[in-house]
């Protein structure tokens, strides 16, 4: 079987980094496992911010609230057609790796990987979707025009999809680590013609789901990745120094992607608190205006800042309380917001939708304003202070 990029060995510092984060996310699996009325809004805001990262990285950008938008199947307001198609193709994507992660039968492998690609890339078939690339590949600087990574040639493809696969099942490394080495070997096979990063980041994605160390959504690290491109870009340089070269060593993508889960698992750990927060605040205002309990989804969506629909809030409804609501119960209930001065609709009929008065909006503003510092601590200082160690260099 052919050699693919192998998991770097660990150092104490690793280790001690590996187990600083599985601290965090075992705090953050207690967080989000306990049934809590406010944790589908945080679910549903993860798997969007998720699919915005990820595909900002390749061009496409949108608004959190287009990409909510997008998510659930609804019309965006300022994306273009082709992002708009982007984003619901990558949702598909996430959504099916969401609900595989769920079946310990599932296998990873080629299958997957074409299928996954195919959902995420069938709004243009002239890139081939679900098909590996024919020929030739070299991946250009949008900077200056020059060639800055070739791949393996083609006909190679079959038998190092193959040899990445089973590295991910057989290999014995931490889950983090053999997550971020499928990542790192899509990549640098790069199969397709197109679609490549985003086929990568969606497969680190399910290798971590299927762990079930901490609900699916949040094992992402794309959000994380699509703030830091160019940090992103250069360890992928660093390590295939511009081409196919399964030899050089993996150990700067690893280091990144463990700081990438820390720094990623403590800023969802400040959300739940925020999150929790807002809920009880918008709870308060909906006693005071004896609004029922069940608006309260509604109303922390409309605080987030995000657009509600009548559509969307019956699907608030239903995924925070498992209660059906009727299209005119909703629409009824949504005029009462409105006429208490928490909602302000937009358009007509159909087309309506309702955004957050400021009254509203404030509640989210002043959380945030509240909050502290953010902790751009590096993990592996931390870990070399608690191992009273000197990093190297």
């Amino acid at each position: 079987m052919p050699r693919v990029f192998a998991p770097p060995r660990l150092d104490p510092l690793d280790r001690e980094v590996l187990r600083l984060i599985d601290g965090l996310r075992e705090d953050l699996r207690h967080r989000v496992a306990e049934p809590r009325r406010w944790g589908g809004s945080l679910r549903r805001a993860a798997l969007a911010r998720a699919v915005q990262a990820s595909n900002s990285i390749e061009g496409y950008n949108a608004s959190l609230d287009d990409v909510v938008a997008a998510v659930d199947g609804e019309p965006t307001l300022q994306a273009s057609e082709e992002t708009r198609l982007a984003l619901s193709g990558y949702r598909d994507a996430m959504t099916y790796v969401l609900q595989v992660a769920q079946d310990r039968d599932a296998d990873v492998d080629e299958g997957l990987i074409k299928a996954l690609h195919f959902m995420m890339l069938k709004y243009d078939l002239g890139k081939s979707p679900g098909r590996w690339r024919p020929g030739y590949i070299g991946v250009r600087s949008e900077e200056t025009g020059e060639v800055v990574y070739e791949g393996p040639d083609a006909e190679k493809i079959p038998g190092l999809i193959e040899a990445m696969v089973s590295q991910l099942r057989d290999d014995q490394s931490p889950a983090l680590i053999r997550a971020a080495m499928a990542h790192l070997n899509l990549v640098m096979i790069h199969p397709f013609r197109d679609g490549n990063g985003r086929m990568g980041r969606c497969l680190q994605t399910l290798a971590l789901a299927r762990e079930q160390i901490v609900a699916p959504v949040f094992s992402s690290i794309e959000e994380y990745l699509g703030h830091s491109t160019r940090a992103y870009y250069d360890v992928l340089a660093e390590v295939g120094g511009g081409s196919w070269n399964p030899h050089n060593s993996a150990a700067p993508w690893m280091r990144f992607c463990l700081t990438a889960h820390y720094r990623q698992a403590k800023t969802h750990l400040r959300r739940i608190e925020e999150t929790e927060r807002l809920w009880w605040e918008c709870a308060s205002i909906a006693r005071e205006e004896g609004l029922p309990e069940r608006s309260v989804g509604g109303l922390v969506e409309a605080a987030l800042g995000f657009r509600l629909r009548n559509s969307t809030y019956r699907s608030i409804l239903d995924a925070t309380a498992g209660e059906a609501l009727s299209e005119l119960t909703a629409s009824r209930e949504l005029r009462t917001m409105v006429n208490v001065g928490l909602l302000c609709p937009v358009g007509e009929r159909r087309g309506r939708y309702y955004v957050g008065e400021p009254a509203l909006l404030e509640l989210q503003q002043r959380i945030r304003r509240d909050r502290p510092p953010r902790d751009e601590y590096d993990p592996y200082t931390r870990a070399a202070e608690g191992l009273q160690l000197t990093l190297p260099g």
